[in-house]
């Protein structure tokens, strides 16, 4: 007996040693490294499993016009007014489509009258959350005569819409009055066109959405070069995605929406630096077309091609609301003025790179179409490229780098999906883009990027890739900071960045990386070139009221960007680190400027006024990015 309980123990050893190795090999960092207890998405705090219909004669509530986009239209505005005979602070209209959600919750308008008294027990829960909400005593005198009249900006979202009037706040809603119905006039028509750079740099991928699959209707993008007379037409690939790939609640459940489908099309052979025009389109079964607008867009520069080109950068976005819906109030103030400013400025720069925190869905995937619809102005003009953020990825054991809940249950099947990348894998969204004189190593910092792992493997070769007799200007682009950042809570931590982040060190000095720009941080910081928290080169003068590095920087130069429109963070307290040499807490991006291969300049423009809050230049030639630098020279050997 003696020797069978030493048997087992030894076994019962052996299971723990093995299940510790397996830990190991597959570490997971928890999501709450940093917390951002002000990204709350505000759908989440109706308890929308708690509302009930108790349907009030005495309520009325009434949207017009009925139908919208009768001439093409892919947004309108919608007047609701409503009336209740006793008014609240608490009352409030919400936006829901299908329109039908209050048959599902409760049978039809006629038999689901329960009296206040509680007489019979409606049915509770919403089966959906709503698509924005207001309050009603936004509405002037409502409080007093129980009156209202308030404005909501609809877009197409490919099925009918529907007003609901509640009563009883957010903890207690109680569905008092549904509106009629608001449709457009083709609800599955294709929308909101979103350019990106393909897989070649003369290839741009245009990607949208529709209401048709490929059985209903073909989709295709119609393009000619701008003074050509013949139009080529371009098939399209067709995804959608449904309730079962994704990775738990509420995206699955109250949150969830059928996505329609997302078409991606690829317009190849473009002659550089050209303008073309396009426009999106369905084939019918009986030979009839449904078109989008039309678009004109500029294909990018050769690779190292020395010409005019700017590129825009930030993360934290999020959605904007410009008809005010106050559910957004305070979780992403800064978007739409951000929105505003980037189309105001869309003459003066070439492509986009959105690294990260795109729109703060967090599990409610109507807001996806949304923002969509409030990128394309720029979106559709330029090519807009994105990186994985935590709210796009993050969700428990999905084999994510980290195991937090940050995406609510979208595990990144909607980002993925609404967005094309020139990845190989658009479960691992890291990828190399060329834009003329620049190369852009963009990566994933949602899987893990450490030496050894894949994506290391992936950036060693992004970065080797670039001829920088040509393409000079070597850009990293990724969401959360591996380098360099005053946060509080790095600071607190003492890593000032990701924990584990600054093992990519060797990797940046190894290829002389120029810039490596992050978002997750909602604040704008940038360092001098640094290497292992030393400043490498210091401005050595000052062109033009730019401070200006010359020659070999030594290290690279490592900016947060985290501005996009994402309520605003906060530094550590104390002295500034040595290598922190600018801050800002305002909305805002970057844009690089390169006119030639010798002069690179870089400027942090405030949203609001456009305004440059930072700036700087690199001057250099050939020879100084082949210049020695600590840790990135290779061997000498007997050839030397």
């Amino acid at each position: 007996m003696a020797g069978a309980r030493g048997v087992l123990q030894a076994l019962l050893v052996a299971a723990f040693l093995l299940l510790a190795a397996n830990a190991a090999a597959a570490v997971t960092v928890e999501g709450s490294t940093t917390p951002e207890p002000d990204n709350i998405q505000p759908l989440s705090t109706l308890k929308i499993d708690a509302a009930r219909v108790m349907m009030d004669a005495g309520s009325v509530i009434h949207a017009s016009p009925e139908l919208l986009g009768a001439d093409g239209e892919d947004s309108a505005w919608v007047a609701v007014n409503f009336t209740t005979p006793a008014p609240t602070a608490d009352h409030w209209i919400a936006l829901f489509s299908p329109a039908n959600f209050d048959l599902i919750m409760g049978g039809n308008q006629s038999d689901a009258r329960i009296s206040a008294e509680g007489d019979d027990e409606a049915p509770a829960g919403l089966p959906m959350a709503p698509i924005k909400y207001k309050f009603a005593n936004i509405s002037p005198n409502f409080m007093s005569s129980g009156s209202g009249n308030i404005s909501f900006l609809l877009i197409n979202q490919r099925y009918d819409y529907a007003f609901g009037l509640f009563s009883g706040g957010k903890d207690n809603p109680q569905l008092v009055a549904v509106s009629n119905k608001i449709s457009f006039a083709n609800p599955k028509a294709p929308v909101f066109p979103r350019l990106s750079q393909g897989k070649e740099w003369n290839e741009m991928a245009v990607t949208w959405t529709s209401g048709y699959n490929v059985d209903e209707a073909y989709p295709f993008v119609e393009w000619r070069m701008t003074g050509d007379d013949d139009a080529r037409r371009t098939p399209a690939g067709t995804l959608t995605y449904t309730r079962g790939h994704l990775c738990g609640k509420p995206a699955n459940a109250e949150g969830y929406r059928d996505p329609g489908f997302i078409h991606t099309a690829f317009l190849k052979n473009l002659w550089p630096n050209r303008e073309y025009t396009y426009r999106i389109g369905h084939e019918l079964p009986d030979g009839t077309r449904v078109w989008g607008k039309s678009y004109t867009f500029r294909a990018p520069p050769s690779p190292g091609q020395a010409s005019l080109q700017r590129v825009v950068i930030f993360g934290d976005m999020g959605l904007g609301q410009s008809d005010g819906s106050n559910e957004l109030a305070g979780f992403q103030p800064g978007a739409q003025v951000t929105t505003e400013r980037l189309i105001e400025d869309l003459p003066n720069y070439d492509a986009v790179f959105h690294i990260g925190d795109l729109s703060y869905a967090n599990g409610f995937l109507a807001q996806w179409d949304q923002f969509t619809a409030q990128i394309e102005p720029v979106a559709s003009r330029v090519p807009y490229m994105v990186a994985s953020g935590n709210h796009e990825r993050t969700s428990r054991d999905t084999g994510g780098f980290y195991n937090g809940d940050d995406s609510h249950g979208e595990c990144g099947v909607p980002a993925e999906t609404y967005f094309y990348a020139p990845a190989e894998n658009r479960g691992k969204f890291w990828y190399a883009a060329d834009y003329g004189m620049f190369r852009f190593c963009v990566g994933d910092t949602e899987h893990d990027w450490r030496p050894g792992t894949e994506q290391h493997a992936f950036r060693d070769r992004c970065f080797a890739a670039a001829d920088r007799k040509h393409q000079p200007w070597l850009v990293f682009a990724a969401h959360r900071p591996l380098g360099y950042s005053s946060n509080d809570f790095y600071a607190k931590e003492g890593s000032f960045s990701e924990p584990m982040g600054r093992s990519l060190q060797p990797l940046w000095q190894k290829h002389r990386v120029d810039l490596a720009v992050y978002g997750h941080v909602h604040n704008y910081e940038r360092t001098c070139p640094v290497y292992e928290n030393t400043c490498t080169a210091a401005p050595a003068d000052t062109k033009n009221g730019t401070a200006t590095y010359s020659g070999a920087l030594g290290g690279t130069i490592h900016v947060v960007a985290g501005t996009g429109g994402a309520k605003l963070k906060g530094y550590a307290g104390g002295d500034w680190p040595q290598w922190s040499v600018a801050r800002n807490e305002s909305y805002g991006y970057v844009k690089l400027t390169a006119r030639d291969h010798s002069r690179l300049e870089f400027e942090f423009i405030r949203s609001d006024d456009g305004a440059v809050l930072d700036a700087f230049a690199i001057e250099r030639d050939y020879k100084d990015i082949l210049a020695c630098a600590v840790d990135a020279c290779d061997p000498h050997t007997l050839a030397n």
